[in-house]
């Protein structure tokens, strides 16, 4: 299996995670909701449905949808 091409990376000293896609910076997201949007930006209107799938979104480091400071 390929990787997939959004990643959040791990929580930041200052809270937030880098979103990726593809190698590309989405933003800084500080909620579910943020990489969401930026999901939706990069025209990925399903996003919320993607945040689960594997295949699509590879969480790295910290738990899922947790974006506190490490």
């Amino acid at each position: 299996m390929g990787m997939a091409p959004i990643v959040v990376h791990p929580p930041l000293g200052t809270g937030g995670r880098r979103v990726t896609a593809r190698g590309q910076i989405l933003g800084l997201a500080y909620s579910d909701g943020g990489v969401i949007e930026f999901l939706r930006r990069a025209g990925l209107p399903d996003g919320e449905d993607l945040l689960e799938d594997p295949s699509w979104v590879k969480w790295h480091g910290g738990r899922a949808h947790h974006y506190e400071a490490a």
